[in-house]
């Protein structure tokens, strides 16, 4: 039983490796030729040596699998190839006492997310082969499964930790969006006084950015300088990011005109960081610099932080530039992000109609971006008549995202049109309609606190919420400060609309 592999040039492949490598051949040649090959970049002549092997009536011994499985886990097909590997490692005997084996295919089934095998593998090896190498593979696998929950059940179970084990369940966090969990991570790797690595740094840096905690942003940047780390495009992005999203845009472009060798990442970072934070010119004139480079083309990705940046500085005729441009020039077809973006630009314009138009234009339907900006801009505009089309829509297609149905509700009321309002809301809670409350946070020193709108699930909520009537009222008395009441809800809704449009 040979190895399935699906390639139109196999036999040819196969029969000039066999004149090139194989004229005398031996076992230990064969398990040499595979080891080196699945360490390299050619996992598929790892496994036609393998083919081979067999071909030739060699018998493969313990020292074969390890590396085949290792090619197979590097493969197009990895999981479809693995399996195949691990009946042959049945078939030969080899199925439950090797560790090195056992080591091998669960590395390769955690590769391939297939945690249900692996775990299976895991639990019936002796815990003495359970090496670092094996448990971080589950590590990976969990987290990249989607799956943090037991990838830090795992990770507290580990007898010992690396860097590369640190690094999996702290990118993990990052990839779940768990970054306060991340930083915790991090400082618990302190402790321990393992030293990161650039892969730790870069995940952090994600948090830190996610965050806003830029104390401890600034210390990984001062810990770079310190280490005389180089800053190489992987690294310089991270901190671009980071600073941009910690609101420091000068920083952010210092290091940004540090970086050699920028890769697109690396423009869109910056381009949509100056957007962010209000330099829509700045973001705008950005992208026009990018575009002298000669080995740099902006992406998707590009378009939609340019065209966001237009949108929030009202750029119209830019922007219909710039969506012309990505079309014309670079050949990139407008996807529903680059749709939302114009038709939200368009709606702050006050140019409703237009954006309706450039809707029914399209040649995909809407997806609730497009109405929801739509929604916003009848919300801002006070347009009651197109936000009834738009609500029909969302009606009668059955929509289930809560905050559309909200905001909806919220141009009927600040229309007067009650009855309009309550249907919605009633329509809500028929649906079984739910919407996650909004979450925002801030760093106090060193520590990240967190807020959910609308709740008080803060130790301190209370205390805040008074600090801050406290302070409407000294701006009502001495400001004239009017708050703008016409989009609450009614029928004693508040808190829970206020917590569900956030």
């Amino acid at each position: 039983m040979m190895l399935k592999l699906q390639h139109h040039l196999l036999k040819q492949i196969h029969a000039q490796f066999l004149r090139t490598h194989l004229s005398h051949p031996t076992t230990f040649t064969f398990n040499t030729i595979i080891k080196k090959q699945a360490q390299s970049n050619s996992p598929t002549i790892a496994i036609l040596c393998y083919n081979a092997m067999l071909h030739g009536g060699f018998a493969p011994n313990k020292y074969t699998f390890p590396p085949l499985i290792n090619a197979c886990s590097h493969h197009l097909s990895p999981l479809d190839l693995g399996r195949q590997a691990h009946a042959h490692v049945i078939a030969n005997g080899f199925g439950s006492f090797d560790g090195f084996i056992q080591s091998a295919l669960i590395q390769m089934y955690a590769l391939g997310l297939d945690m249900g095998s692996a775990g299976k593998l895991f639990d019936a090896t002796l815990e003495r082969e359970r090496d670092v190498v094996v448990w971080t593979a589950m590590v990976d696998g969990y987290t990249r499964g989607g799956d943090v929950e037991w990838a830090l059940r795992v990770f507290d179970e580990m007898p010992q930790r690396n860097v590369v084990s640190w690094s999996a369940i702290i990118a993990g966090c990052v990839r779940s969006s768990m970054f306060k969990e991340a930083l915790e991570l991090f400082q618990d790797m302190q402790v321990t006084r393992m030293i990161p690595n650039e892969s730790i740094m870069v995940s952090v840096l994600t948090a830190c950015g996610h965050l806003g905690a830029l104390s401890q942003g600034l210390w990984i940047h001062a810990y770079i300088k310190k280490s005389n780390l180089p800053l190489n495009v992987i690294l310089g992005t991270a901190l671009v990011s980071m600073y941009t999203k910690c609101g420091c845009i000068d920083q952010a472009l210092n290091i940004f005109r540090k970086i050699d060798n920028k890769d697109v990442k690396c423009w869109n970072s910056m381009i949509s960081g100056l957007a962010t934070n209000g330099d829509a010119h700045g973001s705008v004139n950005l992208f026009y610099e990018m575009r002298k480079e000669i080995n740099i083309k902006p992406n998707e990705i590009t378009f939609v932080a340019v065209l966001t940046a237009c949108t929030h500085a009202g750029l119209v005729k830019e922007g219909y530039g710039l969506f012309d441009l990505m079309a014309n020039s670079y050949k990139i077809e407008p996807k529903l992000e680059h749709y939302a973006c114009m038709v939200d630009l368009l709606g702050r314009a006050g140019r409703l109609d237009e954006a309706l138009s450039l809707v029914e234009s399209m040649p995909m339907k809407g997806d609730i971006n497009i109405w929801g900006a739509l929604l916003g801009a009848c919300r801002l505009q006070g347009n009651v008549d197109v936000a009834d089309r738009v609500g029909n829509f969302l009606i009668e297609s059955g929509s289930t995202h809560c905050g559309s149905y909200v905001l909806l509700s919220n141009i009927y009321n600040g229309a007067g049109r009650h009855e309009d309002a309550r249907r919605v809301r009633t329509l809500i809670v028929e649906r079984g309609l739910s919407k996650t409350p909004g979450c925002s946070s801030i760093e106090v020193d060193g520590n990240v606190e967190e807020f959910l709108a609308g709740g008080f699930s803060h130790p301190k909520g209370r205390e805040i919420f008074n600090t801050l009537a406290s302070v409407t009222r000294v701006l009502q008395m001495e400001g004239g400060y009017v708050p703008q009441r016409s989009q609450l809800q009614m029928d004693g809704l508040d808190q829970e609309d206020m917590a569900l449009e956030s």
